[in-house]
């Protein structure tokens, strides 16, 4: 969803007003991470808001329901003990971050503990998790924390991105507060600080479609897929067996008219393709042995990898046939999912 209503600004509210506060569902000292990851089924999150929404970069709708549903168990889980993933470094830099911010700002912060609810009798499946609490200051009241690496930092080129907008946003909401800051630290060394004010017209959409979302976990529906990776890891571990028999959509109408426009754009997207190699091919052949060519708008580079060495496995095999039978490896199938044109399959 691109919908203007949905694009967060950081300009202050002029109709906002005076909200409740919010509930405290429950504490979080005491709680394990498995325990904590249940609460958070209850309802939608801070950080499921813009996955909710359809404008999450990284977890679909789909994937996001699944989860909420307890359908996740065949899905790529994240281990918070993994020092190689963005989430163990967010989590051990959170406090780092929140004390140069006060270092920075001289705002003083703490930690609230508990995940909180929106004291709405009709928007209590809106939850939130609160990094730090801002004390005493009249301007701002809640700061999220962010870390940025390589991969990460080209999403705050521009400054905050639209998903951690809608993200403060839904704390916003459910803590009836007019103003969070935002502290990220990119690449390890660049701290910047972005001031993130309450939008009461974008809230108000947001938490219809959010409501939108939460009736598909409510009534156990799944949503559209939306054309993402999320979205395909989600089908694939949705649907993992395909052992049923045939289904018959010749008489469905959209489903005709999804598989005629899914065949012609495969057919526009082959002769892209076949476009495309061939521009490549000739910028390379125009190269010859030369690592990188400048042009007018951009460059292109063209270089050789390292040499790696991997074990012949296929020839230890056939040296030592009986390594197969003391080591087997069984790995489980995918389905595949295959075009047949004016080809009927059974």
């Amino acid at each position: 969803m691109t919908d203007q209503a949905l694009r967060p600004c950081t300009a202050p509210s002029t109709t906002q007003a005076k909200a409740k506060p919010a509930l405290r569902l429950i504490k979080t000292v005491d709680l394990s991470r498995d325990q904590w990851l249940t609460v958070r089924k209850q309802g939608i999150g801070s950080s499921d808001a813009a996955a909710a929404v359809g404008l999450n970069p990284y977890q679909s709708a789909l994937e996001l329901w699944m989860i909420k549903t307890g359908r996740d168990a065949n899905l790529p889980k994240v281990d918070p003990a993994d020092d190689t993933t963005p989430m163990y470094w967010g989590t051990m830099l959170e406090h780092i971050v929140a004390a140069h911010y006060t270092k920075r700002t001289g705002r003083r912060v703490r930690r609230i503990n508990a995940v909180l609810q929106h004291p709405d009798q009709d928007k209590r499946w809106m939850l939130a998790n609160i990094d730090r609490e801002v004390m005493g200051d009249p301007e701002v009241s809640i700061l999220e924390c962010k870390t940025a690496g390589i991969n990460g930092a080209r999403l705050w080129r521009d400054g905050v991105p639209e998903y951690v907008q809608l993200q403060v946003q839904h704390q916003l909401a459910v803590t009836g507060k007019a103003a969070a800051d935002v502290a990220v630290l990119i690449g390890g060394q660049d701290l910047q600080v972005h001031r993130i004010h309450r939008d009461d017209g974008l809230i108000a959409n947001l938490v219809e479609l959010e409501r939108s979302f939460w009736q598909h976990v409510v009534n156990d529906t799944p949503p559209p897929a939306d054309g993402s990776d999320s979205a395909d890891q989600a089908l694939r571990a949705l649907y993992p067996h395909g052992s049923e028999p045939a289904c018959d959509f010749a008489k469905d109408s959209v489903l005709s008219s999804a598989f005629s426009d899914l065949v012609a754009i495969r057919q526009v997207i082959a002769q892209h393709e076949k476009i495309e190699a061939k521009l490549k091919q000739g910028i390379q052949q125009a190269m010859g042995n030369a690592s990188v060519a400048n042009f007018e708008t951009g460059s292109v580079s063209w270089k050789r990898s390292k040499d790696k060495q991997e074990l012949d496995v296929e020839a230890l095999i056939r040296d030592q046939p009986g390594l197969l039978e003391r080591y087997p490896l069984v790995k489980p199938g995918s389905r595949r999912f295959l075009v047949h044109e004016d080809k009927p399959v059974t």
